[in-house]
């Protein structure tokens, strides 16, 4: 189609796109056939793009139509595949641009359909764009309406449907109640699965914002975290690819209580390398790397690092075993004293670069992160970054005296280097380094220069004496000043 790349629209024309719309909406009513309700549902998803036009089309009997067509609805016997696939188009792109359009989607109960269309796909296979485009449907419909969140959270039990379509999806087999069996040669995941489970992941993001009512709550979100690990521990196509689902992954996971969390180390070895306390540290090592990875892009800190950073750090405050690990790869014992703590290649040098970041959020996530890591301790952080990196942190806590945050930490205490032992007492607690000896100014003078010198000292403390020296007049009649 010559207008298929077309996203912006003479507002000159813009009461004959609206005609427009209305007509292809009446055209769509009849049961033509699946060539020309085809087109005209190509016609309708470019002009869609425009939201002033949408008003035929935001109505309830225009988004039925759109819902018949695109098997929602009414379904026919043999539906055909791209006319549902243009009728689902054509519905993203109304629901996300016409409030008017979200409200009767709520009306008719979009969800439903939806749901019930997931449902047959995710037992009978349907094509993967029908797939797609209702997940992403699903995603919209629950990102901009609450109502519609929690009738699919509780009436139509869409979380269930989800983690079941991740099941299929990402072809997972159980090797335990909350543990998927990791393949040892395992392939990349095709892209068309992977565009299935990102849609997926976003709705359940959106589904798992608040917390779940069910009696089987916790059986849900523990399933959940599971799923969460397989697919950080699994790669897809690309190496882009495979940091956006990671990313969906790390959202999605810091929605689910920390009590949950504990699911991502107690699983077998599997031929893991990060073994620790008898724990897996595998995903772990993961996610340190996917932080590393963001903050070395240097850019988009505050959607693209932070949420893996609040992850971390809600990890490490309520689990013993990922916290020692995450400290002994980004605080492990101080030997570098004498360059800077935010000078360096170092994972800590970058993160203490970042605890000075123009960014309150991401200066602060930073923070928080290190602070927990050193157990809540002002004396250990101070250790770890220097009194001047972390003077924000202890500020906003009321903790530039010293002490501790009210975190809840074992007693064992922090083994120090030799290095460190040594160089001590000369780290300077600003800057968090041993600094060099300034030289002495006098050292390279002459006699006469020194005498020069020293003579302009004394005559400054002359002239400083004089200004206090008091008057006669000031004094009282008992001789005090």
């Amino acid at each position: 189609m010559t207008n298929c790349r077309t996203f912006t629209f003479d507002q000159k024309e813009e009461d004959k796109r609206k005609k427009l719309c209305a007509g292809l909406v009446r055209v769509l009513e009849r049961d033509g056939s699946p060539c020309c309700q085809t087109a005209c549902l190509e016609a309708l998803r470019i002009l869609s793009r425009d939201k002033r036009v949408l008003g035929p089309v935001a109505t309830q009997e225009g988004m039925l139509v759109l819902a018949r067509r695109g098997c929602l609805r009414e379904a026919p016997d043999t539906p055909h595949e791209r006319v549902a696939v243009e009728a689902l188009k054509c519905l993203c792109n109304v629901v996300f641009n016409s409030q008017e359009a979200q409200q009767v989607s709520a009306d008719i109960r979009l969800a439903a359909g939806l749901c019930a269309q997931l449902r047959t796909s995710a037992a009978c296979g349907l094509s993967h764009e029908v797939s797609l485009f209702s997940l992403r449907l699903l995603f919209l419909l629950s990102a901009l309406r609450t109502d519609v969140r929690a009738l699919l959270q509780h009436e139509l039990k869409a979380v269930d449907l989800l983690v079941e379509i991740l099941e299929h999806t990402l072809s997972i087999k159980w090797a335990g109640k909350y543990e998927a069996a990791m393949d040892p040669d395992p392939k990349p995941l095709p892209l068309e699965e992977n565009e299935r489970a990102m849609e997926a992941l976003k709705a359940l993001f959106n589904l798992t914002l608040c917390d779940t009512r069910e009696e089987d709550g916790a059986h849900q979100l523990r399933l959940i975290t599971a799923i969460m690990r397989h697919l950080l521990m699994i790669k897809t196509q690309t190496e882009d690819k495979t940091e956006e689902a990671h990313s969906h992954a790390i959202n999605l996971l810091s929605n689910i209580p920390v009590s949950c969390l504990d699911v991502l180390i107690n699983v077998q070895s599997q031929g893991g390398l990060e073994e620790y306390n008898g724990k897996n540290m595998d995903v772990i090592q993961v996610l340190l790397d996917f932080m590393e990875k963001r903050i070395d892009k240097g850019s988009n800190y505050k959607e693209g690092l932070t949420p893996v950073l609040s992850l971390l750090t809600e990890s490490s405050r309520h689990h013993r075993e990922i916290r020692k690990y995450i400290k002994s790869q980004v605080l492990p014992p101080l030997k570098d004293v004498k360059n800077r703590p935010e000078v360096g290649t170092t994972v800590r040098n970058k993160l203490v670069r970042l605890m000075t970041h123009v960014d309150t959020g991401v200066k602060q996530s930073a923070a928080e992160f290190l602070f927990v890591l050193c157990k809540e301790s002002v004396d250990n952080l101070l250790k770890y970054t220097g009194y001047g990196n972390a003077a924000g942190l202890l500020a906003a806590r009321g903790l530039l005296a010293g002490g501790r945050g009210e975190g809840q930490y074992s007693d064992e205490e922090d083994s120090d280097t030799e290095e460190y032992k040594s160089a001590k007492p000369f780290i300077n607690p600003i800057t968090g380094h041993v600094e060099e000896p300034m030289p002495n100014p006098i050292e390279e003078m002459t006699e006469e220069q020194k005498e020069y010198e020293a003579q302009k000292l004394v005559n400054m403390f002359d002239k400083l004496s004089s200004r206090h020296r008091e008057d006669p007049k000031d004094r009282d009649e008992n001789g005090w000043y």
